[in-house]
């Protein structure tokens, strides 16, 4: 497991950070996945964050 980092999934429209995630660090794309945000109240875009 040395080559996994943990990265943060924020919100794109309030910028709240909700989700936590790991992935590989070979990985040169962001993350982004559609997921709920508890703050919105819908299904929004979230991103990679560090």
């Amino acid at each position: 497991m040395a080559n996994r980092v943990i990265v943060t999934l924020a919100c794109s429209d309030c910028k709240n950070r909700n989700y936590h995630f790991q992935r590989g660090k070979k990985s040169e794309k962001k993350l982004e996945i559609k997921k709920f945000c508890a703050n919105c109240g819908k299904r929004t875009a979230h991103k990679e964050t560090k």
